[in-house]
C-alpha cells in the first residue's frame, strides 16, 4: 500500500508540473484510454476532476498502481512530455526493485529442509556454512576442465592459470591479474551445496552485504524452465518476480548491473549447439529456450551482463564449447573447521553440537565423508535422533555403514525414475564398477568403461563426477566416485546385492567371492579394510531391511556364515596349544561394531577369552567399537593394552543432560558453564564397558598407555564393584602419587576382589606410601603389590610400607620393590617384617644398593625359624666376601629359600614410548641427560646381578 501511495504521489507531482492546457489534454487522452481486461474511468468522473489531486484520486480508485503508471507514461510520451515520462518510469523501476527485493526475501531468506518439522522453515543465514571453493580461469590449452569435477583436491596451480580460493561472497572477485570474471561456472557433485550457495548469494545481495555492483540478480531454477519451449530473456526475467509488470527496457538497458544465475544447468539437457545466425540479440525476442540461453552464454544478447551457472560435472563439456571467458569454480566441500561449524549451525545448541561433532570426528572414515555437505547433514540428522533418545552417543549404534545407506537413500530421492527393477540393475552395474576399481587400485574410469557396463544413464551423475580427460575433449570423459569411501561402500555392496535372475554375468566379470575378498585382506590387501568393514555393516539385519524398504533393493544375507567363519579363524597370536585365544586385531571390533548384532558378535568371539592390543592410538570410534564388543562378550577374561593411547573428548563437549535442550545455551548460543560436572577420563568408555552385568573379567593390563591421575578414579570405581577382577597391572609413569591415592580408595572397599596390583614404572614417591600402607591393612584380598621401578619411593617409602605389613589384617604375600633406590637404611624395618608378617613369602629388593650391613640385617631375620619367606630378590654384585659367605650359609640352612635377581624386565617398545609425553627412562634428579638420573634397570642388567647360589 505504501508503494502505491508513493507512485500516486509522483504522478500527482508530474501532473502539477503540467500547464492547465496540458492538464486538460492529459484528461482528454485519459478518457480515450481502453485498458484490456479492465474498465475505463467514467467520463463524468473525469470531468469532475478539475485539478491534479482529484484526478489522481480518481485514477487510484479505478486502476492498479502498475496500470496507472503505464497509462500515464504512455500519455506523457504522446504529449512529448518525455521528462515527466522518464520521471514516472524511474519511479516505476524503483518500485519494481523494491517489490523484487521483497520477493527475494520471501523466496530465499528461509527454506524448508527435508527432515524439518511441518511448517518449520530454516534461515539461510543461520544454517549456511562456508564451503571450500577453488576458482580457476578456463585453460587455453584444451583441457578446460582439468581443474574441476574431481571433488577431492584443488588443481595444481603450476599447471596453467593459478587457482584461487573464493567464497560465496567473492565468486566474482578479480584474479591476480586484476581481471574480473563475467561468467563463473560453479561445479559440484550432487549434495555439494550448489543450490545453498546460490541462496547465500541472493541473501547477501538483498541485504546489501555483497554483490553491490549488481542492481539486479535474477535466479532461474533450470528445473522450473526445463519444459518451456519458447521464451525471451525478458520472459525469463519476469518469471523471477511473478505478479509484477516489469519495466524490462529500463532494467535490461543497464546490462553491467545485471547478474543472471542459472541453478542446476544439467537439468536442461541441452546440447547447446546452434548456428550463429539463429542466435538472438534482442532481449525481448521470443526464441526456442535453447537458443535464448545460448544467446546469453555466447553474449550475443546483453553482452555486458554477468552469469553464474551452477552445474554437475556432466554439463561441463557442452558449456565449455559455448561459453567465452568463463571461470570455473569447484566446490570441494567442508574443511575440518567448516564441518565443526556446520554441526553447530545444524543443532543450534552448543552442547549437542559438541557431542555430535566429537562422535563424528572420532570415526575417521565418517569424518572424512563429512567433507560432502549432504553427508554432514545426514550424520547430523541421524545423531539428532539418537541424542533425543539417549544421554550421550557412547553407545550409539549408527555406524559408518548405516550413515552411508541413509546417504544413498537421499540420493535415490533425486532419481527421475521409480522402477525398483531398473534401480537394482543400475546399482548392480555401478557396484561392479566400484569393486573392479578397488581391486585394481583405480579411481578414474574411462567413458568406454561406463558405456560397456551400461551405466550411461540419467542416474549416473548422482554417483559419479564427470570431467574432461587431461588428454583433451576428443578423448572423451573420465569419471570418479564422489568420494573414495563411497566407492569402497559400493564395492562392498557388489558382494551382497542380489542378482537379477534375468541378468547374465559377462565373461571375465569380477566374481562375487566374499571369501576371496576376506582372505586377500588378511594376507596382503590391507587397503581393503573399509570395503570389508562396509561388507559387515551391509549384511546386518537392520541394513537389509532398510535397503529393501526405503531404497527398494535386495541384499542377500548368504555371506554372513562365511564372514563368521573368517572371524573365528583369524590369527590370534597364541604360540602353543592350550594357550588362551586372543583377539589381537583392532579391526575385528570395527567389523562387529559395523554389523551391530549381539548374537553374531557373541558367535564370533565365543571361542576367544582375551584382548591383546599393542601400540595403537585408540580414536573415539575405536573405543566405541571396542566397548560395544566388550559389553556383549560374556567369556572375556583378560584385557591387555600395551603402548596404546586414548583420544579424549574435550570436557567442554560433554552434553549437559540435566539441562533441557531449549535452555542449554545462553543468549548468544554459547553453552552455560557446567562447573559441577567432572570431565570423563580418557578410559571412561573402556571402564564403563567392563562394568557391564555378567562380566567375567579377571585381568586388566594397561601398560604404557599414558594414563593420568584422572584415570585412577575410573579404575578405583571399577575395583570397588567388579565381582571378578583379581589382577590389575598399570605400567606407566603418569599415574603419580595422587593416582595411587585414588586407587587405594577402591581397594579398601568391601566389594573389591583384587589379588594382584602391579604399579611398575609409575613415578611414585614416598608420599603415596602412607595411603598404600593403610590400604594393606584394609584390603580384603590383596596378595601381591609390585612397585618396581619407582625411584622416588626410596627408604622413607619402604619404611611406611612396613607399617602396613605389620597390620594383622594384611593379606599381602608378595612385595616387589625392585629398582626403587633403596639403601641399607630401610633394611632394619624390612627385616623386622620378615618375622612379624606371617603371610609374606616373597620380597623382591633387586637392583637396589642395600650395602653389606643392610643385607646382613636381612640374613639375620631370615635365619629365624618363624620367617615364612620363600624368595628374596637381591643384587649381589659389589657385595664383599663376608656377605656372600653369609648368604651361602643361609642357603645351606634353608635350601628351599630362593635368593637372587628377581626383577622382571618389561620396558615398553620404542613405538609406545614415542607417543607418551615423557621419557620413561629418566626421573627428576641429578645426573643423566638434562639433569635426570637413568633408571637402574638401564645401567645394570640381570647378567651383572646374578647370585652365585
Amino acid at each position: 500500500m505504501a508503494g502505491e501511495e508513493r507512485a500516486l504521489a509522483v504522478l500527482l507531482q508530474a501532473l502539477q508540473d503540467l500547464t492547465p492546457k496540458d492538464f486538460q489534454e492529459f484528461k482528454t487522452k485519459f478518457s480515450e484510454v481502453h485498458v484490456e481486461g479492465g474498465w475505463n474511468i467514467p467520463k463524468d468522473s473525469l470531468a469532475k476532476a478539475a485539478h491534479p489531486s482529484a484526478l489522481v484520486s480518481c485514477v487510484g480508485k479505478n486502476y492498479s498502481e502498475d496500470a496507472a503508471m503505464d497509462i500515464a507514461i504512455g500519455l506523457f510520451k504522446e504529449m512529448n512530455q518525455r521528462d515527466l515520462a522518464e520521471k514516472l518510469l524511474d519511479e516505476k523501476v524503483k518500485e519494481y526493485k523494491r517489490k523484487y527485493r521483497e520477493h527475494v526475501v520471501r523466496e530465499f531468506l528461509r527454506y524448508k529442509e527435508v527432515n524439518s518439522c511441518l511448517g518449520k522453515n530454516l534461515s539461510v543465514k543461520s544454517r549456511y556454512t562456508a564451503l571450500t571453493i577453488a576458482r580457476k580461469p578456463r585453460s587455453k590449452h584444451g583441457g578446460e576442465h582439468e581443474a574441476v569435477g574431481t571433488s577431492h583436491r584443488c588443481a595444481d596451480a603450476s599447471n596453467g592459470p593459478a587457482t584461487i580460493t573464493v567464497t560465496a561472497q567473492t565468486l566474482f572477485k578479480a584474479d591476480e591479474d586484476g581481471q574480473t570474471p563475467q561468467v563463473v561456472v560453479l561445479v559440484g557433485a550432487p549434495g555439494m551445496g550448489k543450490t545453498m550457495t546460490v541462496r547465500k548469494v541472493m541473501v547477501e545481495w538483498v541485504e546489501g552485504t555483497a554483490y553491490a555492483q549488481f542492481d539486479y540478480i535474477f535466479c532461474i531454477d533450470c528445473k522450473d524452465i526445463a519444459f518451456t519451449k519458447e521464451a525471451s530473456v525478458a520472459d525469463l526475467v519476469s518469471k523471477c518476480c511473478p505478479h509484477r509488470q516489469m519495466p524490462a527496457g529500463k532494467i535490461l538497458d543497464d546490462q553491467k548491473k545485471i547478474l543472471f544465475i542459472f541453478d542446476g544447468f544439467e537439468a536442461l539437457g541441452f546440447s547447446l549447439v546452434q548456428p550463429e545466425d539463429e542466435l538472438s540479440s534482442d532481449p525481448r525476442e521470443v526464441k526456442p529456450l535453447e537458443t535464448t540461453l545460448l544467446s546469453l552464454l555466447k553474449k550475443t544478447v546483453l553482452p555486458g551482463s554477468s552469469l553464474l551457472i551452477t552445474t554437475r560435472p556432466t554439463a561441463l563439456q557442452s558449456l565449455g564449447q559455448c561459453v567465452a571467458g568463463e571461470y570455473y569454480a569447484e566446490i570441494l566441500g567442508f574443511s575440518a573447521a567448516m564441518r565443526e561449524e556446520y554441526f553447530h549451525r545444524y543443532f543450534e545448541n552448543d552442547n549437542k553440537a559438541n557431542v555430535a561433532f566429537s562422535f563424528a570426528r572420532g570415526n575417521k572414515i565418517l569424518f572424512s565423508l563429512c567433507v560432502i555437505p549432504v553427508m554432514s547433514w545426514t550424520v547430523c540428522t541421524i545423531l539428532e535422533q539418537e541424542l533425543n533418545k539417549k544421554k550421550n552417543l557412547i553407545e550409539c549404534s549408527k555406524a559408518t555403514t548405516q550413515m552411508s545407506v541413509f546417504y544413498l537413500s537421499r540420493l535415490m530421492k533425486c532419481r527421475d525414475r521409480d522402477n525398483p527393477q531398473d534401480l537394482q540393475q543400475f546399482l548392480r552395474k555401478l557396484c561392479s564398477l566400484a569393486a573392479d576399481g578397488i581391486w585394481k587400485h583405480k579411481v578414474l574410469f574411462e567413458q568406454k568403461e561406463i558405456e560397456d557396463r551400461g551405466l550411461d544413464q540419467p542416474d549416473l551423475p548422482l554417483f559419479l563426477n564427470e570431467k574432461i580427460s587431461k588428454k583433451g575433449i576428443d578423448h572423451g570423459n573420465v569419471y570418479s566416485f564422489t568420494h573414495l569411501h563411497l566407492q569402497e561402500f559400493f564395492a562392498a555392496m557388489f558382494y551382497v546385492l542380489e542378482d537379477d535372475e534375468e541378468m547374465v554375468d559377462d565373461a571375465g566379470a569380477l566374481t562375487k567371492d566374499v571369501n576371496m575378498l576376506l582372505e586377500s585382506y588378511s594376507k596382503s590387501r590391507k587397503d581393503l579394510n573399509l570395503t570389508v568393514r562396509f561388507l559387515f555393516g551391509l549384511v546386518s539385519q537392520k541394513s537389509i531391511e532398510y535397503v529393501n524398504e526405503i531404497i527398494g533393493c535386495r541384499i542377500s544375507s548368504r555371506a554372513r556364515e562365511d564372514m563368521l567363519k573368517w572371524l573365528q579363524g583369524r590369527p590370534t597370536g597364541f604360540s602353543h596349544p592350550g594357550q588362551a585365544l586372543k583377539v589381537s586385531e583392532l579391526d575385528t571390533f570395527h567389523f562387529l561394531f559395523e554389523m551391530n548384532e549381539k548374537s553374531f558378535m557373541q558367535s564370533a568371539l565365543g571361542c576367544f577369552t582375551e584382548i591383546d592390543l599393542q601400540d595403537i592410538k585408540l580414536t573415539l570410534y575405536d573405543q566405541m567399537a571396542l566397548s560395544f564388543c566388550i559389553r556383549q562378550w560374556v567369556g572375556l577374561g583378560c584385557v591387555t593394552l600395551r603402548g596404546c593411547s586414548f583420544d579424549q573428548q574435550d570436557p567442554r563437549e560433554e552434553l549437559a543432560t540435566s539441562v533441557p535442550c531449549s535452555g542449554a545455551s545462553g543468549a548468544r548460543g554459547h553453552p552455560r558453564p557446567l562447573a559441577e560436572e567432572e570431565p570423563d577420563s580418557p578410559i571412561h568408555p573402556l571402564c564403563r564397558a567392563l562394568r557391564h552385568p555378567g562380566s567375567d573379567l579377571r585381568v586388566l593390563r594397561l601398560q604404557w598407555c599414558g594414563l593420568s591421575e584422572s584415570c585412577c578414579a575410573e579404575l578405583s570405581a571399577l575395583l570397588a564393584e567388579h565381582p571378578s577382577l583379581d589382577r590389575l597391572e598399570l605400567g606407566d609413569g603418569t599415574l603419580g602419587d595422587g593416582g595411587v591415592r585414588l586407587l587405594c580408595e577402591g581397594l579398601r572397599q568391601p566389594g573389591c576382589r583384587l589379588r594382584v596390583l602391579r604399579l611398575r614404572y609409575s613415578r611414585l614417591t614416598s608420599a603415596c606410601c602412607e595411603d598404600l600402607a593403610a590400604m594393606l591393612g584394609a584390603s580384603p584380598r590383596l596378595e601381591e603389590l609390585d612397585l618396581s621401578f619407582s625411584e622416588g619411593l626410596r627408604d622413607a617409602g619402604a619404611r611406611l610400607l612396613c607399617e602396613g605389613l605389620q597390620n594383622c589384617a594384611c593379606q599381602l604375600q608378595t612385595l616387589r620393590l625392585g629398582s626403587c633406590r633403596l639403601t641399607g637404611a630401610c633394611c632394619r624395618a624390612l627385616a623386622a617384617r620378615l618375622v612379624e608378617s606371617p603371610r609374606l613369602t616373597c620380597l623382591d629388593l633387586s637392583d637396589n644398593e642395600l650395602g653389606a650391613d643392610g643385607v646382613l640385617q636381612l640374613c639375620q631375620q631370615l635365619r629365624h625359624p618363624a620367617c615364612p619367606l620363600q624368595a628374596l630378590g637381591l643384587s649381589t654384585s659389589g657385595l664383599n666376601e663376608d656377605v656372600l659367605q653369609e648368604l651361602a650359609a643361609l642357603r645351606a640352612l634353608k635350601p628351599d629359600l630362593k635368593i637372587g635377581y628377581l626383577l622382571e624386565q618389561d620396558a615398553p617398545q620404542p613405538g609406545a614410548m614415542a607417543r607418551l609425553p615423557f621419557n620413561r627412562g629418566v626421573l627428576p634428579g641429578t645426573g643423566g641427560p638434562g639433569g635426570r638420573k637413568v633408571l637402574p634397570s638401564c645401567r645394570r642388567g640381570p647378567c651383572n646381578n646374578q647370585s652365585r647360589f
